[in-house]
């Protein structure tokens, strides 16, 4: 029986150089890259929600300011304010002006 001759394969300085690469990037940059992305994006998140919370109590606010603006408007309000200043009320008086918006 012969015996069979294993050719050993070399690896090159070049080679383990690219090896080492592949396994860095694989098992070091890619996961860290990953962990990273995800941590940007969970500030972005929360960012954004912050900035919804605004926008809400700004909402909130601007529809209490306008429900103010109409009780102060109204025509008791004005009637009132009239005659605390001795003037009268006289609907003939009073002409409507509609915007062109």
């Amino acid at each position: 029986m012969r015996s069979k001759k294993v050719k050993r394969i070399k690896i090159l300085k070049g080679d383990k150089f690219m090896i080492f690469i592949v396994v860095l990037f694989g098992f070091i940059i890619m996961p860290a890259s990953w962990v990273y992305t995800k941590a940007l994006l969970s500030e972005s998140d929360i960012k954004l929600a912050r900035i919804k919370n605004k926008i809400d109590n700004q909402k909130d606010a601007n529809e209490a300011l306008s429900m103010q603006i109409d009780e102060l408007a109204s025509i008791e309000n004005i009637q009132n304010i009239a005659s605390e200043n001795g003037l009268s009320y006289n609907n003939n008086n009073i002409k409507n002006i509609k915007s062109s918006n």
